[in-house]
């Protein structure tokens, strides 16, 4: 588990938090649930007859679909819209726009924040400059931008197309929490945006796909400079306004306030109306309706035309289709604008189906078009979550179930255990770094190559082909890429389904840390991933204590997080520390609280026990601690950290150094100062322990305790009543003061 976007100091933090796990992004759920939500499953030869797409029998699949058990947890309200053969079959909303008021959702005039699927806008202005010769696909993006300093170590420019593809090998600039707030007024615009942020390319530009924000940033830069007009304008005037498209726009303005849908959270509780830096966000920023969506699709799937309106060349969107590039044929990327679907059990991504997907905090959708049925969907909702999973399988099980047919391989020998040796080793996401997988073969004589990562565990691949496998697990596919100077990159379908993963580099290990050391594996795996220093004849120092500031710095740096940009207070003790920027954000994120928040001592070793406070703080959002209170403890732990070092030894977030004893006590030393070998360990496990796996079995253990205890389901515990409460022998003293309490 990592500590990626949890906080806890106030509602509004905890919306900045959710945001930036979510905004402009693409789902990172789960492999796709089986839907039995308005379908069957497909017979295992893909043989099952479909069901003859037309205004009744996509009427009924939505009602049935939207109106099950299983779908009906994962949205609030829902606005969805069939075309096929250039006509609206079906557009019907489902649920509430809000929930206090019991407002119906209205697909003509309910609007959503449709996130993501903005790309696909801002890709269909970029072509139209194209098609009037303003516009070169393979010209420097630079061109057409100018005055934007970036550093590019490699022989090849970053491209118009590599914008579109999401293959320019910037490095990842989401937006962030700053950039997220409440302020109407607020105005920054796209260029001042990009000068401040701009990235350095660290990737041979066309060499890997990662999902990119900024890249779609720069193309809303390009459409605004080249035509002259305001990137909003021209959207209005060029895409929109042709279209009948007149509840749809980049600007939230009073309009898109009253008309827009309420966003709710996992829980149904409201999010406040916030808005996003810069403005225009072309990457992201666009308000619509299912209504209006419905005739930009009719538009694309009659070669570009509706009602005599001509937005698109037949060619161009033809080029739009296409996929651009593809770690397998399997399992393409993207096109002009678009990616590859979700993936089937067995199936893979049809290249026959092109999508975009959309996420902002409290609202989710889905766009997806099957040219040669000549049929889109398209599927909007204010609540995150995977219903457009169940949507999507669902919808092609029962109409379409040729998309879904397993793929017959030629026989084929898996490759020995040394051939498959090559892919051994971490896999960190090229976007969010915090996403680990592990590889391995089963040992010199086994060919099996199995994964594991903190959500599904380890499971087994096998192999079906040259660089392919199938997940035991999932029956979805993993594929592999190497390229010459040795990178080997990883498609995966579970930790994120539209990016690639890179493999660590070969750890160069240290002097004082020999293979033997219990803690080794720990400091190579984090070595090799690049959180500690990869250069031969250096030393570790596994003993030497670890700092406050060094502490809470790696933690954050493991998380994928960067220091915030709020500097901290003149008259704190951290206010000049070269770890400043972390130390604040731990304040802002709730890890670090206090009777005096002005005196943090950054250079004071920290003990066992306040670390795992300031892990507990951020994981206590999601791991309720009542799940671990009969956790035994030996040893010595003030009262105040009781629960959290309960959960980190249930979670096994700790090192050798941690003993079970013979009445399965756990001493888990919580007054010794943490060392360096000890913090490996820990920062080790929280990027391979499969925590949510652990958690989930925990609760589905309690659920018939609970179910049977009136006073667990009344009750909720205070961290002083759990650590009275809890079976250890907990040392009532004062925790100490600005740290963690």
């Amino acid at each position: 588990m990592y500590l990626f976007n949890r906080n806890t100091r106030s509602k509004w933090s905890a919306l900045t938090s959710a945001c930036m796990a979510l905004v402009l992004s693409l789902s990172l759920w789960a492999p796709q649930v089986q839907a039995q939500t308005g379908a069957t499953a497909p017979d295992s030869d893909g043989s099952k007859q479909p069901v003859t797409l037309n205004t009744e029998s996509a009427n009924a699949f939505l009602d049935k679909f939207f109106a099950s058990s299983e779908t009906k947890p994962h949205y609030v309200g829902a606005s969805v819209v069939v075309v096929k053969d250039g006509q609206v079959i079906a557009e019907k909303g489902y649920g509430h726009a809000d929930l206090d008021k019991k407002t119906p959702v209205d697909p003509k005039n309910t609007a959503f924040r449709v996130a993501s699927v903005s790309k696909t806008f801002t890709a269909a202005a970029v072509m139209q400059l194209v098609e009037q010769g303003k516009v070169d696909l393979k010209a420097d993006f630079q061109t057409y931008v100018k005055g934007l300093h970036f550093e590019n170590p490699f022989d090849a420019e970053v491209t118009v197309e590599h914008l579109l593809t999401h293959t320019t090998g910037f490095e990842i600039r989401d937006p962030q929490p700053e950039d997220i707030h409440t302020d109407q007024g607020k105005y920054i615009t796209m260029e001042e945006y990009a000068e401040k942020h701009m990235p350095p390319v660290v990737r041979k530009p066309g060499s890997a796909y990662m999902y990119d924000n900024f890249s779609f940033l720069l193309l809303g830069l390009i459409v605004e400079n080249v035509s002259g007009e305001p990137f909003e304008t021209y959207m209005q005037e060029h895409i929109f306004k042709p279209l009948g498209m007149n509840n749809s726009s980049f600007m939230l303005d009073e309009k898109f306030q009253k008309q827009l849908a309420t966003g709710y959270d996992a829980a149904h509780n409201p999010v406040d109306m916030y808005f996003i830096d810069p403005n225009p966000l072309p990457q992201g920023g666009m308000l619509s309706t299912a209504d209006d969506i419905g005739k930009f699709m009719i538009a694309f799937l009659n070669d570009g035309k509706k009602d005599n309106q001509q937005i698109l060349k037949p060619a161009t969107v033809k080029s739009m289709e296409q996929y651009r590039s593809s770690i397998h044929p399997l399992l393409p990327d993207s096109t002009y604008g678009f990616e590859a679907p979700f993936q089937l059990p067995g199936a893979g991504s049809s290249s026959k189906v092109i999508t975009k997907a959309g996420d902002l905090s409290g609202y989710s959708s889905y766009l997806f078009f099957i040219p040669e049925q000549n049929t889109g969907v398209f599927l909007t909702y204010n609540q995150n979550g995977a219903l457009r999973n169940l949507l999507y399988q669902a919808f092609i099980q029962n109409f379409f179930p040729q998309y879904a047919k397993p793929v017959q391989f030629k026989e084929y020998t898996p490759q020995s255990a040394e051939e498959l040796q090559r892919l051994n080793g971490f896999y960190a996401d090229l976007r969010i770094s915090a996403l680990i997988s592990k590889l391995q073969t089963g040992g010199e004589t086994s060919s099996q190559l199995s994964i594991s990562d903190p959500y599904l565990g380890e499971r087994k691949l096998i192999q079906v082909e040259d660089n392919l496998f199938t997940d035991e697990l999932t029956g979805q596919f993993t594929a592999f890429k190497t390229y010459e100077d040795g990178t080997t990159y990883m498609r995966e379908p579970y930790l994120n389904p539209f990016g690639y993963a890179k493999k660590g580099q070969k750890a160069a290990g240290f002097l004082d840390v020999k293979k033997s050391n219990p803690y080794a594996q720990a400091i190579h795996s984090l070595q090799s991933l690049g959180y500690f220093e990869n250069e031969a004849n250096q030393s570790f120092k596994p003993k030497t204590t670890v700092t406050r500031a060094e502490f809470i710095e790696d933690i954050l740096k493991l998380s994928g997080l960067k220091p915030s940009k709020t500097p901290a207070p003149a008259d704190t003790d951290w206010a000049t520390h070269a770890s400043a920027g972390y130390i604040q954000l731990a304040y802002e994120m709730g890890m670090i609280t206090g009777a005096d928040e002005k005196q943090f001592k950054p250079d004071q070793a920290i003990v066992r026990q306040e670390a795992a406070v300031m892990i507990w703080r951020v994981f206590q959002l999601q791991y309720p601690s009542e799940l671990f209170k009969d956790v035994k403890l030996a040893g010595h732990t003030d009262a105040w950290a009781v629960p959290a070092v309960q959960m980190m030894v249930k979670l096994g977030i700790y090192g050798p150094e941690v003993k079970m004893l013979e009445d399965n006590a756990a001493d888990y030393l919580s007054r010794k100062p943490l060392i360096r070998q000890e913090h490996a360990a820990i920062m080790y496990a929280l990027i391979t322990q499969p925590t949510d796996r652990i958690v989930a079995e925990l609760m589905a253990a309690q659920q018939p305790e609970q179910a049977g205890s009136e006073k667990n389901t009344k009750e909720a515990a205070t961290p002083e009543s759990k650590a009275e409460n809890a079976p250890n022998q907990a040392t009532e003293s004062a925790p100490p003061a600005t740290t963690v309490q």
